[in-house]
């Protein structure tokens, strides 16, 4: 009796390998991307964040005609105020800045601010819009 023998042959091996090469050179570059968009989806979550804090305030503000209340209505005359609005402050690693012209101590006037976060090259910004209240 012959015993056959039974196994892959080098040449199945090696297009085994090529195939999982060719399939690792295209996925490679999707996951080297996710840093960064993942930095910039959290930049304009926190952004996002400050935009609507700012719009709780400032409909807080209206209620109490503008006096700055505890848990009601916190004054907002410059983008810095953010991180008095959200809840636990601005997280740690992002700053806020005024972007253009800054805002005015005039009950309800508006201006753009930026969020940056990130470290090194991969710093990413986020504007939204500040709202002056409790003046």
């Amino acid at each position: 009796m012959k015993k056959t023998q039974s196994g892959f042959t080098m040449i199945e091996l090696i297009v085994v390998i090529v195939i999982l090469g060719i399939l690792a050179a295209t996925a490679l570059p999707k996951f080297i991307d996710m840093r960064g968009d993942a930095q910039a989806a959290s930049v304009s979550g926190v952004a996002g964040a400050a935009a609507s804090a700012m719009n709780l305030n400032f409909s807080g503000c209206s209620l109490t005609n503008h006096v700055v209340t505890a848990n009601k209505c916190v004054n907002v005359t410059s983008c810095a105020n953010t991180a008095a609005l959200l809840q636990g402050g601005l997280p740690t690693g992002y700053s806020v800045a005024a972007s253009g012209a800054a805002l005015v101590a005039t009950n309800g006037s508006t201006a753009t601010c930026t969020i940056s976060g990130g470290t090194g090259s991969g710093v990413k910004t986020s504007d939204f819009t500040a709202i002056a209240a409790g003046n």
